[in-house]
């Protein structure tokens, strides 16, 4: 279906779509008839709410551009829905069943939209930024290079040379193992939480301009670390961080409006068979009678 949408329509021949005769009130000038289908009409609306259940990368192609694409689809839709109709298909328990599931599925996803605009407001947005915010504010960034090596050895014999004068980058170049010894060891700039627990703690301990006194061990191996400078922390604009904060908070709202239908509900689970789980894992068992 979605060839179809390659053929470019401009907004005056959507709203021209077939001829309108006869006084038009506005409702029906917001909403025309755009297709009629054996007598049946397809509103513009019903292209609209179409556009928007498209994937997303349909969504980032103008609407006039995929407005024909989406009638011709609306179109064949009627016309297949019509037919299963006439063959009772609708009757059927299998048409039953999955509406029963679409059912389910589609009553969820209104009740968390719905839990979700009530939760996240422009305003719950905007404190949640200003806490992020004011604790990167406070945080620091170090920019730091690395010379990784195998072995515990060989990583204090780079030490060593180090404190002879070595050169910390031309080293990194000649006996480092990791990635980035062709730019000398170089890491840039990194903030807490970005690091290897181990790699973090020795980094930050480092003052500027200095260098591990001893070897640093983490699962990628033994590092020789020399922290290059150090900076506040940049906290994005809210801008930049409204969408990422934005579903954060969804995500807490609906997981939280879950939590709190599980408590009141009894739910006891079962094996794959149907058997009863060896220690009784009802979801209730923890609870205190009232």
């Amino acid at each position: 279906m979605f060839m179809r949408f390659a053929t470019a329509v401009s907004l005056a021949a959507v709203m021209a779509f077939g001829p309108i005769s006869g006084p038009v009130s506005a409702a029906e000038a917001e909403n025309p008839v755009v297709a009629t289908v054996n007598g049946t009409e397809i509103h513009l609306t019903d292209v609209q709410n179409a556009y928007k259940r498209l994937p997303e990368q349909y969504q980032r192609v103008p609407f006039e551009a995929i407005f024909s694409g989406l009638v011709e689809s609306l179109i064949d839709s009627r016309l297949a829905a019509t037919d299963a109709r006439g063959k009772k298909l609708n009757e059927g328990a299998e048409f039953k069943e999955q509406m029963a599931r679409i059912e389910e599925q589609v009553l969820q996803r209104m009740m968390l939209a719905q839990v979700i605009e009530a939760g996240v407001t422009d305003a719950a947005v905007k404190a949640r930024y200003d806490a992020v915010a004011k604790e990167g504010a406070q945080g620091e960034q170090v920019k730091a290079s690395h010379i990784l090596l195998k072995t515990e050895d060989d990583a204090k014999a780079v030490i060593a040379e180090i404190k002879k004068g070595g050169d910390f980058a031309e080293l990194a170049k000649k006996k480092s193992t990791g990635p980035s010894a062709s730019s000398g060891g170089d890491l840039g700039f990194f903030g807490k939480g970005q690091m290897v627990p181990a790699f973090e703690a020795a980094a930050f301990a480092l003052k500027k301009g200095e260098v591990t006194d001893k070897p640093v061990k983490t699962q990628f191996g033994w590092h020789v670390i020399k922290v290059v400078d150090r900076k506040k922390q940049e906290v994005p604009s809210f801008e930049e961080m409204e969408p990422g904060l934005r579903n954060e908070l969804s995500q807490e709202a609906g997981s939280a409006y879950i939590g709190t239908l599980r408590k009141g509900a009894k739910i006891a689970l079962f094996k794959a068979d149907g058997s009863p789980l060896d220690d009784a894992q009802d979801m209730n068992k923890d609870k205190k009678a009232p």
